[in-house]
């Protein structure tokens, strides 16, 4: 593989066996859904900070 240009990448994901996986996916869904404003406030925040000068579409 390196041969054809390509290398390793090794990456930590959830371990969905896990016991507490399910319960945690929910709490964090949970979360999500009862700060909704807040996300918008950081979408915003992001799209104000981002630099794209020089950028072409």
């Amino acid at each position: 593989m390196r041969r054809a240009g390509l290398r390793l990448v090794q990456l930590w994901v959830p371990d969905t066996r896990a016991p507490d996986f399910a319960g945690e996916c929910r709490r964090q869904s949970l979360e999500a859904v009862a700060n909704v404003n807040l996300e918008r406030d950081v979408l915003d925040w992001a799209d104000a900070a981002r630099d794209i000068e020089g950028w072409t579409e």
